[in-house]
């Protein structure tokens, strides 16, 4: 009887090991998931491809021929000689268009280090409207101070400005590409009226639609 029952315990064991090696392990199926041809694996392997791209590089060389049409008609230098202004206030770095008496384009190369962005602000340092207007106005104000307008004598103030508009910021980088145009001067007066607008990489950033400035001796 006993040699029965082991018997029978003998090919129920042989029965369950052989069950368990046919049937598929959770764990090998688990693993095989990873190996297999699913979506899944497919976007996994093209992310990894993608990571793996070499890079487009460009180089300083090309990089720094971006404005080499651009010819500079004024320097800081002679700027200064026009203008009364001086650091940390004189905001036209160069001048690279200009039509005596009636218009001209100028650079101001916007920087980390100026003090307003200590303030304005810490985290997010943005160029104040109101300095791309006093700018803008000093763009206008180097051809108020030159022939025709005026013989360069004396000191231009603002007068008046309507029709301010902010559409884009400025920050430490960007170069504040102005446009001032000469609408009309009174010589009696002094009172010149400009129009403006003030660009960053082809989008404006702000414009003027009137702009009055006052020359006195």
């Amino acid at each position: 009887m006993q040699a029965i029952f082991s018997v029978l315990i003998t090919a129920l064991l042989v029965h369950i090991n052989n069950a368990y090696l046919m049937s598929p392990s959770p764990r090998l199926c688990r693993h095989s998931e990873l190996f297999d041809e699913s979506p899944l694996s497919t976007t996994t392997t093209a992310s990894v491809a993608n990571e793996a791209a070499p890079v487009e590089w460009i180089g300083a060389k090309k990089l720094s021929m971006k404005d080499r049409n651009t010819k500079t008609i004024l320097t800081v230098e002679q700027i200064s000689k026009i203008l009364p202004h001086r650091y940390p206030f004189l905001l036209v770095d160069r001048v690279v268009e200009f039509e005596a008496g009636k218009r001209a384009v100028g650079i101001k190369c916007v920087t980390a280090n100026e003090p307003h962005f200590t303030g304005h602000f810490p985290d997010r340092p943005i160029m104040p409207g109101v300095l791309m207007i006093e700018a803008m106005a000093q763009l206008g104000g180097i051809i108020c101070l030159q022939p025709p307008i005026s013989d360069g004598k004396g000191l231009f103030f603002f007068a008046g400005v309507t029709g301010v508009r902010w559409k884009s910021t400025v920050v430490p980088g960007d170069d504040l590409v102005m446009e001032m145009s000469l609408v009309g001067f009174d010589e009696r007066l002094g009172l010149a009226r400009m129009t403006g607008k003030a660009y960053v990489g082809q989008r404006v950033c702000s414009f003027i639609i009137q702009y009055v400035t006052e020359t006195k001796t």
